[in-house]
């Protein structure tokens, strides 16, 4: 019994093609993607790479989202996680109608506190209850900065434009999150944060690495880079540097232009050298531990599998690093594991990710796809094995 029978990109992929009359041929022809990878990825034998899907989004012309199946919604209404995201829509709209007149914001320094609460909830991986507040707290500090106008409000407030960004992200909202980070360049002009300003860029270039445009993520990267400059010296600063860096590298990586990708890696490595770990620094976990991180996560971007997996075994996560990025470690392990025909050990990963967070885990595309392409290679499977499968499709 198969656990996600139809529940791949794969599916998908065939299906979109044999809705523009492609033949398997002419897509891997005008994508780019190999023949032979593109009909095992089909088949669910091999997991997309992001390279790939981008690849054949663009020569499909759809949105990437649309190949990877994000939002799962059937599957958001079960968990009832559907139900917050009108709310976080709502908070959004009201960004420049000035105080609510039936809201009592509390001062900025306990606003600030909760925001705080947020940002720490979603790096434990607490999608649910980052969901179920942020709303609430956009619009009681959207009327808080517009009644003392001052830049820790509009810096509070940018916060949470941020963690609403990374909720949706996380479900799989692409528009939402979009929406999050123009809000979010709003919130930090009104504040003149040079700092929060680089971090949009960062978050930005970031959306574009998600939907395979990576010349345009690279020149946010470098728009990012060149509005950091204009900020004062500072911890703060070198973190967001350092982070758009890391950003960068994997954008290059997933372009194929390995030596921009590891040119990014060495500027963000003498940076973590400064800084040390800084997991709490505009929560970006930038330090030594997310650039050894991010070199794995280049390596399989450059398909080179085999060094990615080598890299992973001399990593040592810190127990105090966030859980959200430590389950997206485990998960990237897991995809270049299984391309390294390390099938066990590739589950062993999938288990190590849905254990540091399992709501982020089950919402994640690439923990989806990996099992299914195990899923396809294994004859028997056990017990375990299935379970897992079944647990992707039912409420946490």
């Amino acid at each position: 019994m198969h656990a996600l029978p139809q529940d791949h990109t794969g599916v998908r992929i065939a299906r979109l093609r044999r809705e523009r009359h492609l033949t398997q041929k002419a897509l891997a022809d005008l994508s780019g993607v190999p023949y032979n990878t593109l009909i095992k990825i089909e088949q669910g034998k091999l997991a997309a790479t992001p390279y790939a899907v981008g690849c054949l989004a663009r020569a499909m012309r759809v949105e990437v989202s649309t190949v990877i199946g994000q939002p799962y919604k059937d599957d958001l209404r079960a968990d009832e996680l559907d139900l917050l995201i009108a709310p976080i829509r709502a908070a959004l709209d009201v960004y420049d109608l000035g105080p609510d007149p039936d809201i009592t914001a509390r001062p900025i320094r306990a606003l600030r506190e909760e925001a705080e609460g947020l940002c720490a909830a979603v790096r434990a991986g607490e999608i649910k209850r980052a969901a179920s507040e942020v709303a609430g707290l956009i619009e009681e500090t959207t009327t808080a900065g517009h009644t003392h106008g001052s830049s820790d409000g509009w810096l509070v407030l940018a916060s949470l434009y941020r963690t609403s960004y990374d909720v949706s992200t996380k479900l799989g909202y692409a528009d939402l999150a979009q929406l999050s980070l123009a809000r979010m360049d709003w919130a930090a002009q009104r504040a003149s944060d040079a700092v929060f300003g680089g971090a949009y860029q960062y978050f930005r270039a970031l959306t574009y690495l998600r939907e395979g445009k990576y010349r345009t993520g690279q020149r946010l990267i470098d728009l990012g880079l060149s509005t950091i400059g204009q900020a004062d010296a500072s911890r703060e600063r070198d973190v967001v540097t350092g982070q758009l860096h890391l950003g960068g590298s994997v954008m290059a990586g997933r372009a194929h232009n390995e030596e921009q990708a590891l040119g990014h890696l060495v500027e963000a490595a003498n940076i973590a050298g400064r800084t040390g770990e800084s997991p709490k620094v505009l929560w970006m976990a930038f330090g030594g531990t997310n650039v050894s991180v991010h070199r794995v996560s280049v390596l399989a971007e450059l398909d080179k599998y085999d060094k990615a997996v080598e890299a992973a075994d001399e990593i040592v996560i810190p127990a105090e690093w966030p859980k959200s990025r430590t389950s997206h470690h485990w998960a990237e392990v897991a995809r270049a594991q299984m391309w390294t025909g390390k099938l066990e050990a590739s589950f062993a990963s999938l288990l190590k990710a849905r254990r540091t967070a399992p709501q982020q885990a089950k919402y994640h595309p690439m923990v989806r796809d990996t099992y299914a392409s195990l899923e396809a290679a294994h004859r028997r499977l056990p017990d375990t094995f299935l379970s897992y499968g079944s647990w992707l499709t039912s409420q946490v």
